[in-house]
């Protein structure tokens, strides 16, 4: 996560922060989170039978695009240089756009919404993110991001 100082920060609200590398979806990811969320749905886990759905084949879970937002914003999210730890407040507007296929790769662009200040040792951010799918015209998916901040 890079680092900068609170004023940095702050004067970046209301600006695209950046984008994250490209992320792999491949069968193996998929069927690891299908197995850890005990969610074997066909049209994730049977290639043969979600050929003939009009995916084509298999696709990730949304929760599995949604949950790689850790990944991204490990890129691109800035953490201030007096952070002590940070932590997920939830998430507004979660939309789950287009099916992220098998095979294919995403990335999520942020953008800083606000930064609040909840205790004097506690910020609540809010982001934007969309996770754009390589290749693709729509996004996998869009949601506004809440997070705490202890500095």
């Amino acid at each position: 996560m890079p680092i900068a100082s609170l004023d940095e920060i702050r004067a970046l609200v209301g600006t695209d922060i950046g984008t994250s590398q490209w992320i792999m979806v491949d069968q193996t990811r998929i069927t690891a989170f299908a197995d850890s969320t005990d969610d074997h749905q066909f049209i994730h886990v049977d290639p043969a039978a979600a050929a003939q759905t009009p995916f084509g084949g298999t696709i990730a879970h949304g929760f599995l695009s949604l949950s790689l937002l850790s990944r991204m914003a490990a890129d691109v999210m800035l953490a201030p240089d007096t952070l002590r730890m940070a932590v997920n407040y939830g998430l507004d507007r979660v939309r789950f756009i287009t099916p992220v296929r098998s095979g294919k790769r995403v990335r999520g662009q942020f953008t800083l919404d606000s930064i609040e200040k909840k205790t004097p040792h506690q910020l609540l951010t809010r982001h934007t993110v969309t996770v754009e799918i390589e290749g693709e015209i729509k996004p996998a998916l869009t949601a506004i991001w809440l997070g705490m901040i202890f500095v």
